[in-house]
């Protein structure tokens, strides 16, 4: 497992690095879908650079990245990859996104690394050896016990129906939590419950790539992950609650579970 740490860690730093030097340029954006779901030539660039790293490494890998198709599916090990977890931050020049990179052994995620190329942090996790910031630094979610004295975030997913269900969330949670963020990146916020910067998230509609390794980040640091019923997670992703697992049942509770 080390050498897969290595890799993937190397593969994320050299993508940030054409981030960084692609953010100060300027970047303009396609829409995959809708007006809400970008892309921009970076994105397509890191993952290449990704890509390229692992292919040359372990060729007979599997592949599920945001960008591209994916490869060879059925093999043992997979990773999971989004080379850009905030776009549309970053297309507008906003100094919050990350690159997330997972590795799955059967389906159970093994690995997971979040890197925040702009402050040079990256946060790590291997199943069973806890979490790390830059490898060195152990780090573990809050402690924090009531809802009222947490800070909490989320996102919003691209479809209608789901926005007006999260703004009746964001409606419970306003009045009773101490404050409450929309950041932009999903794996930076699940690397923030798990290093206690948040103490809760929960977003609708993640894929795969967005929240591999970052729930692999909460889970080694002590926390917790579920969908929002409190049921285990859906492997191809979906709704999503992360919390420091001390305010688990109280965040579970204001989304009626």
């Amino acid at each position: 497992m080390k050498h897969f740490l290595e890799l993937a860690v190397e593969a994320a730093k050299e993508a940030g690095e054409l981030l960084r030097e692609r953010l100060t340029s300027g970047m303009a954006y396609e829409l995959k879908t809708s007006h809400h779901d970008l892309v921009t030539e970076a994105d397509r660039l890191a993952e290449r650079v990704i890509l390229e790293r692992i292919g040359r490494e372990y060729p007979d890998h599997g592949i599920l990245s945001e960008e591209t198709p994916p490869a060879r599916s059925q093999a043992p090990y997979r990773w999971v990859i989004d080379p850009l977890d905030g776009t549309v931050n970053y297309a507008h020049g906003i100094p919050f996104f990350s690159i997330s990179i997972a590795l799955e052994k059967k389906e159970e995620i093994v690995l997971g690394v979040v890197y925040d190329p702009l402050r040079d942090e990256l946060f790590s996790a291997v199943a069973g050896e806890g979490a790390h910031l830059n490898l060195d630094r152990t780090i573990t979610v809050s402690n924090v016990k009531r809802l009222r004295e947490s800070l909490v975030s989320t996102g919003f997913a691209h479809r209608s129906e789901l926005r007006e269900r999260n703004l009746n969330y964001c409606g419970a949670f306003l009045p009773i939590a101490q404050s409450l963020r929309r950041l932009g990146s999903a794996a930076l916020c699940l690397a923030y419950v798990a290093a206690g910067r948040l103490d809760g998230y929960w977003e609708l509609n993640l894929k795969r790539w967005d929240l591999a390794a970052g729930c692999l980040l909460v889970k080694e640091a002590g926390g917790q992950v579920s969908d929002l019923g409190g049921r285990e997670l859906s492997p191809t992703g979906g709704e999503l609650v992360a919390s420091n697992g001390i305010i688990h049942r109280q965040m579970l509770e204001l989304f009626g579970a």
